[in-house]
């Protein structure tokens, strides 16, 4: 009896497997490459994709692009369309209610584990990233920006666990459409950005973990309820309030406002 294709004597051959090793990792650089382009708006919301063009684009062939595509549509970051196209996600500020409801309430108590437990040097790493986040803010510097902010918010929880460091960092990344457009569109968002900043350094150095995290989340939903402002003026963040509420810092003064406003509705 023959063999089937690319396999002898019942085993795979070195070239069929050389062939799965290289789609293995086409998929994988495939997935990132697109996830950053999406997050980073590079890739527009609502963009339709032909997958012929996208393959060859990447200069990989349709069958790393098909499962990198799967990837990205079980995250919510692509839709697919029929005619073998894909679109990608559209901004819906529905969708970054539930990013941070969800991040807020764990960041927070990820803070308030991490906080009694920063060394001095971990203390002076945020001092240092708060320095850089200043300058680059100073220059409406975005993409040099993210990379001390994305440190800061990382040594804030660098103390609560390998598995709740990396869920946060995933609803960070989730987040970065949404943050990039406050950040950029949003007036005084830079100015905001580095005194809320500054508050929740100032509350770690005084090894305060509550304000801490108080801080956190008034600075969190600063960001979401300014985004939706901006976006859809007329959205009711009701699950964010209660997210707010939940993590222990007040509701700020755009969720109040919203929420006697659709009252007297």
């Amino acid at each position: 009896m023959c063999d089937a294709p690319g396999v002898h004597n019942g085993e795979p051959s070195i070239q069929a497997l050389e062939r799965d090793t290289a789609d293995g990792q086409n998929v994988e650089l495939v997935y990132e490459r697109l996830r950053a382009a999406i997050l980073r708006g590079e890739l527009a919301p609502e963009r339709a994709l032909s997958q012929v063009q996208l393959a060859k684009e990447l200069g990989v062939s349709r069958t790393p692009l098909r499962e990198a595509l799967r990837l990205l549509q079980r995250e919510g970051l692509v839709e697919a369309e029929p005619n073998r196209r894909v679109r990608i996600a559209g901004f819906s500020v529905g969708d970054m209610e539930q990013i941070y409801l969800a991040r807020i309430p764990l960041e927070a108590a990820a803070v308030r584990l991490s906080v009694p437990r920063m060394t001095s040097e971990e203390i002076a790493g945020l001092e240092g990233d708060l320095a850089q986040m200043a300058h680059f803010a100073a220059a409406r510097d975005y993409e040099r920006w993210e990379v001390p902010h994305r440190a800061f918010h990382r040594r804030l929880v660098a103390h609560a666990g390998a598995r709740v460091a990396a869920l946060l960092a995933d609803l960070s990344d989730h987040a970065e459409r949404y943050r990039r457009f406050y950040t950029t569109q949003v007036p005084r968002a830079w100015t905001s950005g580095v005194a809320e900043h500054r508050a929740i350094a100032d509350a770690v150095a005084a090894g305060d973990a509550d304000a801490a995290a108080a801080r956190l989340v008034e600075h969190l939903a600063h960001t979401a309820y300014s985004t939706i402002d901006a976006v859809e003026p007329g959205y009711d963040p009701a699950r964010l309030r209660e997210a707010v509420a939940i993590s222990g810092a007040p509701v700020s003064a755009a969720g109040r406002s919203r929420s006697r406003s659709r009252r007297r509705a």
